[in-house]
């Protein structure tokens, strides 16, 4: 049995996320799709983790088996032709049949993007805010600090019965900011549904109402989601890396 590993670029403007819905397009369902065109297999496509409606990708993971033999660097370019604009297969590997995206991810970071100047070029890619300048970003920095390490995450993520373990740890987590553009840095081990961006419009709100971190303790404390701010736009957010 051969295993191929995908790194994987899309834009999820027009998608429901990655994981396969009824009645909605997804990107893991297109690519899906796509690879039954050429091997005339309906392969299972393994992702690192899902995306939420909206949201992009610049290193999403995946894999799958097949018993059939691919010359890679065809098969890639063949997949990319008969893929929409919006979906690119960045690199494929052959790799061990052992290996699996998802249960093999060690790290997986994601940056968001928010601008504070309007921009055709940007808007779909960015969220447009304003009230950011240098400050605010320090005042971010140092706030963002208290949720590096282990924390159970409730409050800062969609509501999901499923998953029982709502514990996740942040290895790093910061702001930077310049020619009017702010780039938002987290890695963590895993993620809960929504976090990211709930994390962010948390953060904001934080700084726009002059909370400190005794706020987020009482945030996480909660266990709670309306315990939390409004979520950022999912526009916004790219899963940048993962990490084996």
């Amino acid at each position: 049995m051969k295993n191929y590993k995908l790194t994987i670029q899309y834009d999820g403007t027009d998608y429901a996320g990655w994981q396969i819905q009824q009645n909605a397009q997804t990107v893991q369902e297109r690519i899906i799709d796509s690879i039954d065109i050429l091997l005339k297999e309906r392969v299972n496509l393994i992702g690192s983790g899902r995306t939420d409606a909206g949201v992009h990708a610049l290193g999403q993971i995946g894999n799958f088996r097949t018993e059939q033999s691919i010359e890679i660097y065809k098969f890639q370019n063949s997949l990319n032709a008969v893929l929409p604009k919006s979906i690119s297969i960045a690199k494929i590997e052959d790799v061990s049949e052992e290996f699996h995206a998802r249960f093999d991810a060690t790290k997986r970071s994601y940056i968001y993007l928010i601008t504070n100047f309007k921009s055709p070029f940007f808007y779909k890619y960015s969220y447009y805010y304003t009230k950011l300048g240098s400050s605010e970003i320090d005042r971010l920095n140092t706030l963002s600090k208290y949720l590096i390490g282990t924390h159970n995450f409730t409050s800062l993520s969609k509501k999901d019965s499923e998953i029982k373990n709502k514990d996740c740890i942040i290895h790093d987590i910061h702001w930077r900011s310049g020619s009017g553009i702010t780039t938002f840095y987290v890695q963590a081990n895993r993620y809960l549904h929504g976090m990211v961006r709930t994390i962010i419009g948390t953060l904001l709100h934080a700084i726009e109402n002059n909370l400190d971190e005794k706020y987020l303790e009482n945030v996480l404390a909660a266990e709670d989601r309306t315990a939390a701010a409004e979520s950022a736009p999912a526009k916004g957010l790219f899963l940048y890396k993962v990490r084996y």
